[in-house]
């Protein structure tokens, strides 16, 4: 289990990146959703060893990442945002190097961990080109190949979706959810519908400070009756978000197609709606923002 405790992180300048977070992780996806700016890059750099908090605590299982960082780094692979590649270099070779990197031998189990990684990545028919030549999907693809090379028993992997297509989405979430059964994976994204289906718990994350966490379906119940849904016409949308709390909108036909968050039904053209992922972090996103 990943344990986090009292995390904090400010940047030159005063600026919060983290203000004391706090969260356990045990195996399983657990996702962290938060805006453009919310910390959670700053987080996942720092529980990747290549940035240090200010203060705070971090474990995993046994190990602490302080005292123990050759081992808390030999039980971890990652996944950043934006990543570089050498050029000149082919996928089989660099994969190969990278194995090495992080001790996989002898030569022959490497070469092997490669080509199975290559094939679940969908690289293995490209494997000879160049990858500073790939697409921005298939360097995606590659960035995770060396992300889970080694068996890593916890995963940090930060919009692993990014420039993909829904093809592909679907068999990276597959992939994180089957590495997920012996491994923790914490997850970053933007696709908030991902989150029910495939994470055990998620966290929001909003100017550094963690403002719900929890089972994604225990978040959604608690917005049960609450939610609903319906269209106005665009002229009256600013008045409208000034007097309720809107979770999201949509442009639909020159009108706005909305859902609310409300004790009662806001008016004649709403309707109860279920409530789902994208509410719940949408909720917690207004109210951190200070929404109505």
């Amino acid at each position: 289990m990943l344990k986090v405790r009292g995390v904090s992180k400010r940047y030159p300048g005063g600026i919060a990146a983290l203000d004391n977070v706090s969260f356990e992780a045990p195996f399983g996806v657990y996702a962290l959703l938060g805006p453009n700016g919310a910390g959670k890059s700053t987080l996942m750099r720092s529980l990747a060893t290549l940035q240090d908090a200010d203060c705070g605590q971090v474990s995993f299982d046994a190990l602490d990442l302080l005292s123990d960082r050759v081992a808390w780094q030999a039980q971890l692979g990652y996944l950043p945002q934006d990543f570089g590649v050498y050029e000149n270099v082919n996928a089989a070779d660099l994969l190969d190097y990278l194995a090495a990197l992080k001790g996989l031998r002898p030569r022959g189990m490497r070469r092997a961990a490669v080509e199975y990684r290559l094939r679940q990545l969908n690289l293995w028919e490209v494997r000879g080109r160049d990858v500073s030549t790939y697409s921005g999907g298939m360097r995606q693809r590659f960035g995770l190949a060396q992300a889970l090379i080694g068996n890593p028993r916890l995963l940090i992997v930060d919009e692993p979706t990014a420039g993909l297509d829904p093809e592909e989405r679907n068999r990276v979430m597959d992939l994180l959810v089957a590495t997920a059964e012996s491994a923790t994976v914490l997850l970053s994204t933007h696709f908030v519908h991902d989150v029910q289906d495939v994470c055990a718990r998620m966290a929001v994350l909003v100017g550094g400070r963690l403002f719900a966490e929890g089972e994604p379906d225990q978040l959604v119940a608690a917005l049960a009756g609450g939610v609903w849904e319906g269209s106005i016409p665009l002229p009256r949308l600013d008045d409208f978000a000034e007097r309720h709390l809107i979770l999201s909108h949509r442009m639909l036909r020159g009108a706005a197609r909305i859902r609310v968050y409300a004790a009662a039904c806001p008016g004649t053209e709403f309707t109860n709606s279920p409530p789902d992922v994208a509410d719940a972090y949408f909720w917690q996103l207004r109210k951190a923002e200070g929404g109505p």
